[in-house]
């Protein structure tokens, strides 16, 4: 019996470590898009992929044929939700203040819809299920939130007079 265990055991965490060789890389991108840090100083991505591999290898054994990266997208995507929700005071449509990265000028709500839809390939439907929005509501902040990649707010233009003032010596 205990030899079946170990065998076991052993399967499982083989079959685990497979499964994290191939998906970490892509789920820290995913997640540093998410939590907008730059690549190389990302803490709070990599605590968020760390719970989300913890929990998918606690299920491991009950996903009986589940895709074991849906789960931990799923577990990243509600994690990240529910964080940014209580780090914002109730709402996840806020900026975040020290954002960096591509997604930087986007809400949370906006990083976690456009990279679900489009890093992921998630579809509409299946990510207006997961967030508990509508379908149309996903649509919206998806296209807003791509406008706002593909035209960003153009910085204020400095004063003439103050350009002129710093030319003269």
């Amino acid at each position: 019996m205990r030899e079946r265990q170990a065998f076991h055991s052993a399967r499982r965490a083989r079959e685990f470590e497979a499964f994290v060789a191939g998906a970490a890389g892509r789920l820290l991108h995913a997640v540093t898009l998410l939590t907008a840090e730059p690549p190389d100083d990302n803490p709070r991505a990599r605590r968020l992929l760390a719970l989300s591999l913890a929990h998918t290898y606690a299920c491991w054994d009950r996903l009986h044929g589940e895709d074991p990266y849906d789960r931990a997208r799923q577990y990243l995507a509600t994690r990240f939700a529910r964080e940014a929700w209580h780090r914002y005071g109730g709402g996840i449509g806020r900026a975040r203040r020290h954002a960096a990265g591509p997604l930087r000028g986007l809400t949370p709500q906006e990083r976690l819809i456009l990279v679900l839809r489009l890093y992921e390939g998630v579809a509409e439907e299946q990510a207006a299920a997961l967030l508990g929005l509508p379908a149309e509501r996903v649509r919206t902040i998806c296209d807003r939130a791509t406008a706002t990649l593909l035209h960003p707010p153009t910085q204020p233009a400095r004063p003439v007079a103050a350009e002129a003032k710093a030319a003269t010596p």
